[in-house]
């Protein structure tokens, strides 16, 4: 589904990834790790661009609009999928087929009673689980998320990183919480200095083992 051979990333200048080749299947759930500036955010920038049209979203920043509602926040997963005229129309007044939709979305990430809430007022833990909401509601192929569960404490992490194992079967998501990486993945791919330093299944891995990405 996702295939780089010897790719090359960086920015102003400045190489961030280097010979990347790797392959990605359909229905396999992978887990980027590795040190901060290792180049997850970028390997990840590059396959989701190999397949925007149909791969949904978490981005590090979110990408939410704080004046509207997390209700049109999620809503937004779908534009594309609708007219303008029905978009205007859910935009002034949600209609009940959409909410009806949203709202078992958000009550799997405890964030029902926050349906019509400005975005602008949640903390950010509800502000990422929102973000998470919308990809969920896109329900494209495939989901790749950025830190998808940074800023929630564990129980919470859980819970979402279940819920998105629920609702997909491809996934790729970069990680910083390696023990949870390993539990809600079945491959994890180590970067560091720019390059793949670790492709395996996670099956029977520990944290210790991921323990030469980081350079221990």
């Amino acid at each position: 589904m996702f295939e780089l051979v010897n790719a090359n990333a960086g920015y102003n200048g400045r190489a961030v990834l280097s010979g990347i080749t790797l392959s990605i299947a359909a229905g396999e759930r992978v887990a980027l790790v590795g040190g901060s500036g290792a180049g997850k955010s970028t390997l990840l920038s590059l396959l989701y661009r190999q397949r925007r049209a149909d791969s949904a979203l978490i981005p590090q920043d979110w990408a939410l609009v704080r004046t509207l509602s997390v209700f049109h926040n999620v809503y937004i997963g779908r534009l594309g999928r609708y007219s303008t005229g029905y978009n205007l129309r859910n935009l002034i007044r949600p209609s009940a087929r959409e909410v009806g939709e949203i709202r078992p979305i958000l009550q799997s990430l405890d964030l029902e009673d926050k349906l019509f809430a400005a975005v602008g007022e949640l903390s950010g833990g509800q502000q990422q689980r929102t973000a998470v909401a919308r990809a969920l509601f896109q329900g494209s192929p495939a989901l790749l998320g950025d830190e998808p569960v940074s800023a929630v404490d564990e129980r919470q992490a859980r819970r979402v990183l279940q819920t998105i194992h629920d609702a997909y079967a491809t996934v790729i998501l970069a990680m910083h919480d390696v023990a949870l990486a390993l539990e809600y993945t079945d491959r994890v791919i180590g970067i560091r200095g720019g390059s793949i330093v670790l492709d395996a299944p996670t099956a029977g891995m520990t944290p210790a083992d991921l323990a030469p990405v980081y350079g221990g």
